[in-house]
C-alpha cells in the first residue's frame, strides 16, 4: 500500500502543468511532465466514459488513450496539427440531405411529406 501511495505522489510531482478540456463525453488532459532525466514532454490523454451492463445495473468504465510528445518533435507535431486543422476548417461539411438520398429526391422539400404506395 505504501509503494502505491509513493508511486501516486511521484506521478503527481512529475506533472508541471495541466489543462483539462471537456468535450462532450470525452475529456482531454494535456499535461507537461518531467522524466527522471528532468526532460519535459507533453502528455495528452483522452478519456471516454463507457457504460456497459443492463439498464438496471449499469457499469461505468473509462477508456483511455495516451500520446507522449517530446520537445524535439514539438515543431513537427505543431505544424502537422495546424495543417490538419486548417484542412478540416477549409473543407465544407457534407450536406446530409444531398448526400444521403438519391439524386432524384434531392429537390424534395424537407418539410413536405410525400407517400407513394403501390399495391
Amino acid at each position: 500500500m505504501e509503494d502505491s501511495k509513493k508511486a501516486s505522489e511521484s506521478k503527481e510531482r512529475d506533472i508541471l502543468f495541466s489543462k483539462t478540456v471537456k468535450a462532450g463525453q470525452r475529456i482531454y488532459y494535456i499535461d507537461v511532465k518531467q522524466n527522471r532525466k528532468e526532460e519535459m514532454y507533453l502528455s495528452i490523454t483522452e478519456s471516454k466514459k463507457i457504460l456497459t451492463g443492463s439498464m438496471e445495473s449499469p457499469q461505468v468504465n473509462y477508456e483511455k488513450h495516451k500520446i507522449f510528445i517530446y520537445r524535439e518533435d514539438f515543431q513537427k507535431f505543431r505544424d502537422s496539427l495546424v495543417e490538419a486543422m486548417d484542412f478540416i476548417e477549409g473543407t465544407p461539411e457534407k450536406e446530409e440531405a444531398s448526400l444521403d438520398i438519391a439524386p432524384e429526391m434531392a429537390d424534395i422539400d424537407e418539410d413536405e411529406i410525400k407517400i407513394d404506395l403501390e399495391f
